[in-house]
């Protein structure tokens, strides 16, 4: 039978482990914070944002938002994250992506203290990562490993595929794995030929942004499967990158959309914004 592996329930179980951590820290007079920098009006980037500072709010964890007009400038963006890196009051800084045009994504992460990237897309924890030493990761990945770990899924010599390459899933989910011991193929849209490479996945991790992309045809038996994807079908229904109602019946495990890796991300940056304060706090 296949397991359904359920990112909110997960996610409820290790948020309550971190509830008790948060309390623990503020009778000892830390307060573990983070700062959320938001430009213009999108609307998906909003509801991501709100879910954060809810989440963030039921922990104990002090959330600031900080918000800026779609026509800011990229000087009034950097001049907001050097603000926050004086603040010795924040713990984490996250920029939420994506920014208008006019603003260059790259010189923002550059621009973020690395030891308050809580998103762990700065080269600095990137290098880190991939130098099986790291410090702050991005947050879906760190997120997925986490769920796979709750479910005592084995990672440590299996064949892992990787559906993707972008900076936010792709490299530091292929890192993530390898530092696991596990042996990572990254494809992606040049890939010849690429169902045969994913028929060959113990673990399948699908972020292509295309909906129901991934069939069944594409799955080894037996494979555990990950759907990073959050698209909407020509109904308009929420779906993933993953054709979820033929997979379910091939995998040995899967991850539905939603409640699957939306959660464990949310809970990821939790946990980091967390282990940063106790860094900052030397405790």
């Amino acid at each position: 039978m296949t397991t359904i592996l359920d990112g909110k329930q997960t996610s409820n179980a290790l948020m309550a482990d971190l509830q008790t951590e948060v309390t623990a820290l503020k009778a000892r007079g830390i307060v573990p914070s983070l700062a959320v920098v938001l430009v213009g009006d999108d609307p998906a980037s909003a509801i991501y944002v709100r879910n954060k500072q809810r989440r963030a709010d039921q922990l104990g964890i002090h959330s600031i938002l900080r918000t800026l007009p779609k026509t800011a400038t990229q000087a009034e963006v950097l001049a907001v994250v050097e603000e926050l890196n004086r603040d010795a009051t924040i713990d984490g800084i996250l920029v939420q992506l994506p920014l208008p045009e006019q603003v260059d994504p790259d010189a923002v992460i550059a621009a973020i203290d690395p030891d308050k990237d809580v998103d762990g897309f700065h080269a600095y924890n990137v290098g880190r990562l991939w130098e099986n030493n790291p410090g702050v990761v991005a947050s879906t990945p760190f997120g997925i490993m986490a769920l796979l770990k709750h479910y005592g899924i084995t990672v440590a010599g299996k064949r892992a595929v990787i559906i993707g390459r972008s900076n936010i899933v792709g490299r530091p989910m292929a890192a993530l794995l390898l530092n696991a011991d596990a042996t990572v193929t990254v494809t992606h849209s040049k890939t010849p030929d690429l169902f045969a490479v994913t028929r060959e996945a113990d673990i399948l991790v699908v972020a292509i942004g295309r909906a129901q992309f991934v069939t069944a045809e594409a799955v080894k038996p037996g494979a555990v499967v990950i759907d990073v994807g959050m698209d909407r079908n020509a109904a308009g229904k929420l779906v993933g990158d993953v054709d979820f109602d033929s997979v379910v019946k091939v995998a040995s495990a899967i991850t539905p959309v939603p409640g699957g890796v939306g959660p464990m991300t949310i809970a990821a940056l939790m946990i980091q914004t967390v282990e940063l304060a106790k860094r900052h706090h030397h405790g």
